[in-house]
């Protein structure tokens, strides 16, 4: 061959190749968000828009197929991927809901007869279940994922429990005798220094092996950032719950059953733990391309039985649709017990951020995507009223 024709074979060789290196991949294609985690990012409770003890429709803002992520149903049953979870920020960013409700750590429910929970590893076993670390894996290799959110820990520390045990309490036990379970010794047990080292462990593991997902994807470090996400107060004190601790109605009306003492310590110290549990694993982690994602107050102002909100009777609100409902009513999913029963409702859904919550969350997300310049920061409520994508008023600082 002559020079010039090696050089034009060689240039056509080198088209031939680029024109087929089109694929999504590491640093290659439309970018996406990935969330790992939990029933507080999985999207729990996102059917819900504010609270009501009449017509369930009134708040039903998503359906019976809210939490249909795959063709006729739940891709794994009860991990509640919501529609309205924070993942899906759209701006054309891709996204994948990759959190399940109930999930720890580490993968659970693999007995037979048990919910399949997949952790923040790499389970897999015959039946083509895997962990979360195993599916991001997977999808990060065709997907050129530029975010990978990851909210993770509570269930380690039995937080359905916890809320259970409160509200049996509270229901069990009178005024001038209350049952605290801030000083139960079975919840106390789960907040001693020795517990929590052991779970910030857990959850510091959990972040390397999403970075060790990435890596066996084919991505640097520079390519992507993990954004480690706080957990949300529920509930707020005792002095702003709108409802009286003596009678019945704190649980009959508000679905708020909690002794104030009670729900002080759930904001001191059980929200606070989660909180300190991530920042720290995050810290301990060594990753050089971790970020905290803050949202402890997010929903402050908008929380259950908050006496700035109300049950949408209670404030005269129609239904969710109606103008102002955002401002007026709820953004967490009341406490339920018998009204569980037979449904629509359902009891894994308690006390999780519903519609309006998942939205403020996506908000913040989207912010923190920042058109892939992707950082954390600290996400509040600063407005009333709805964005144009009809999300409440967030900002990140």
């Amino acid at each position: 061959m002559t020079g010039r024709r090696v050089v034009c074979v060689a240039v056509a060789l080198w088209l031939g190749v680029a024109g087929t290196a089109t694929a999504d991949g590491p640093g290659l294609g439309t970018p996406a968000v990935v969330t790992l985690g939990d029933s507080a990012i999985s999207g729990e409770a996102g059917r819900w828009a504010g609270n009501t003890n009449g017509d369930p429709a009134r708040v039903d803002a998503l359906g019976p197929s809210a939490y249909w992520d795959a063709a006729g149903g739940e891709a794994i049953v009860g991990c509640h991927r919501s529609k309205a979870a924070q993942a899906h920020i759209d701006d054309g960013v891709l996204s994948a809901n990759l959190a399940c409700s109930g999930a720890r750590t580490v993968t659970g429910g693999t007995a037979a007869g048990e919910n399949f929970k997949p952790g923040i590893d790499f389970y897999s076993d015959a039946q083509g279940r895997q962990g979360q670390a195993l599916a991001l894996q997977g999808y990060a290799a065709t997907h050129n994922v530029r975010a990978v959110v990851v909210m993770i820990g509570a269930n380690n520390y039995g937080f359905s429990a916890v809320v259970e045990r409160c509200v049996l309490n509270w229901i069990t036990s009178p005024a001038f005798f209350k049952n605290l379970c801030s000083d139960d010794p079975d919840i106390v047990s789960r907040f001693t220094p020795a517990r929590i080292a052991a779970e910030t462990t857990n959850v510091r593991d959990a972040f390397t092996r999403v970075a060790l997902a990435m890596t066996r994807a084919g991505y640097s470090a520079s390519q992507y950032t993990i954004l480690a996400q706080t957990y949300w107060s529920p509930l707020p004190r005792g002095a702003q719950i709108r409802y009286p601790e003596s009678g019945w109605s704190r649980q009959s009306v508000g679905g708020c059953g909690i002794w104030n003492a009670d729900a002080n310590w759930a904001n001191d110290v059980v929200v606070s733990t989660f909180n300190s549990t991530i920042r720290n694993a995050a810290a301990q982690s060594g990753l050089t391309d971790i970020d905290v994602l803050d949202l402890q107050t997010a929903l402050n102002g908008r929380r259950l039985c908050e006496n700035t909100v109300g049950l949408l009777e209670e404030k005269g609100v129609a239904s969710w649709r109606s103008p102002g409902a955002v401002d007026k009513t709820e953004w967490v999913q009341q406490i339920r017990t018998a009204t569980t029963i037979l449904g629509p409702y359902q009891l894994q859904e308690d006390a999780h951020a519903s519609y309006w919550g998942q939205l403020a969350m996506r908000n913040c997300l989207r912010q923190a995507y920042g058109g892939g310049a992707v950082h954390g920061g600290a996400c509040v409520r600063v407005a009333d009223g709805l964005n144009g994508r009809g999300e409440p008023q967030m900002a990140l600082g």
